[in-house]
């Protein structure tokens, strides 16, 4: 076996022990590309090795996608197959859990009509909303993990060949998810304590407010009353601790989402919908933009905004110190996966409801009058950097140091 294929081995056993969490006799759900099969079937084999009663893989081809969303009419976008939709509720619903490996090419749809874009995706939406609720309230277990695509490699490493540039990308996904340590569970393990003693601090002070302030930021942003921060390990519904994120250095919450206030500007590339919106800057007023612009990327991001009232506003504000890996790299990677954990970031659109006490039993109209944002998007943008400061704002008015360039601004105790 080679070096590669052990360190696969246990990228693989990371997933399904500290990921997902995989129980004996669950059924697993992986969303994979098709160039990830070598991974896939470790994946699958270690699955079926801990007890899996199912593991059904759900594949997607890049170069077909491209073919479709260039080719077909607008009316096939605008639709999406009821019976898979059906399908993958009825697993998630049986105690599925979800894996998804994840490395898409950030360029994918340049050139592609934005609208036409938009259109699948909000049929995607629309159709998943039932089973993406279900796994935006925790009720089982689902997890995340990179694999470097060609495509996406070669945007990382554009001055590498393609096999050197994928070589590249898998050593630093081994070191940034600590595959490249003894013990990789025992570093997740001391990992996720860090994150928890940042959470629960955060927690004890329920901050009335955020207070941003960087080249191109100054925002202010209300936090509902009663809401939790989470970050690290996550625990279902079930009371399986599981990593939704691999990999994770954020701590977050949930805005309320008529309680922004101000400017904010990007610091990294977002990639949405196989195009890249750059250097891009939003105004809020009582929570909802106001005005945007964006160096490149416009038309995009004009069609996220407007994927419905939702979108406007955020559901999600996570705080990352500076010093996380990814940040430390060096590398942008064009991947919200890796960049939102080099970085504090914002999300456009659903919050999870997980985000705040009762927050998965309420009803939309609850979830309103508590400040919850509800939307068909959740879309995670990099605002943070080795500059921003971060003031929190007590219930008193005083305001307190969380972030000062870019770091965390006080000692946490476990």
């Amino acid at each position: 076996m080679t070096t590669h294929k052990k360190q696969l081995e246990k990228y693989a056993e990371l997933a399904l022990k500290k990921g997902v969490n995989l129980q004996n006799g669950q059924g697993l759900i992986i969303n994979a590309p098709i160039e990830a099969a070598d991974l896939v079937r470790i994946i699958s084999a270690k699955a079926y090795g801990k007890g899996a009663k199912n593991v059904h893989v759900e594949w997607n081809d890049e170069i077909l996608s491209y073919m479709k969303m260039k080719n077909a009419p607008k009316k096939v976008l605008e639709t999406f197959p009821k019976w898979k939709a059906e399908g993958l509720e009825e697993m998630v619903k049986d105690g599925y859990s979800l894996l998804t490996v994840y490395g898409p090419n950030p360029d994918l749809l340049k050139g592609i009509d934005s609208e036409r874009i938009a259109k699948a995706n909000k049929a995607s939406a629309e159709a998943l909303s039932e089973y993406r609720d279900y796994i935006m309230n925790d009720k089982t277990t689902w997890s995340i993990i990179a694999y470097p695509q060609a495509a996406w490699a070669e945007k990382v490493f554009p001055d590498l060949n393609t096999e050197a540039a994928q070589s590249k990308l898998w050593e630093q996904i081994f070191k940034i998810t600590r595959i490249d340590q003894e013990d990789p569970i025992k570093a997740w393990e001391k990992h996720n304590e860090s994150l928890r003693q940042a959470r629960e601090y955060l927690n004890k002070k329920q901050y009335k407010k955020l207070h941003y302030k960087a080249t191109g930021t100054d925002l202010s942003i209300e936090l509902p009353e009663n809401h939790i921060w989470h970050g690290g390990s996550a625990t279902s519904e079930k009371g399986i601790e599981f990593n939704p994120n691999m990999p994770t250095e954020e701590v977050f919450t949930m805005p309320h989402k008529y309680g922004v206030q101000g400017r904010v500007s990007s610091t990294k590339p977002l990639s949405y919908g196989g195009n890249l919106i750059e250097n891009f800057t939003l105004t809020f007023k009582d929570g909802k933009v106001v005005d945007y612009k964006a160096e490149a990327g416009q038309e995009t991001l004009k069609h996220l905004l407007e994927s419905d009232d939702g979108s406007q506003r955020l559901g999600e504000v996570a705080l990352v110190p500076n010093e996380s890996p990814i940040s430390q790299s060096g590398h942008i990677f064009y991947n919200t996966l890796y960049d939102e954990n080099a970085s504090c970031h914002l999300a456009l659109g659903k919050a999870y409801p997980t985000n705040i006490e009762k927050g998965p039993s309420m009803s939309k109209d609850e979830m309103d009058k508590h400040g919850v944002n509800d939307s068909l998007v959740h879309e995670d943008f990099m605002m943070g950097s080795a500059e921003m400061d971060i003031d929190g704002e007590t219930q008193d008015g005083s305001y307190e140091p969380i972030f000062r360039k870019g770091s965390w601004a006080m000692e946490f105790e476990s």
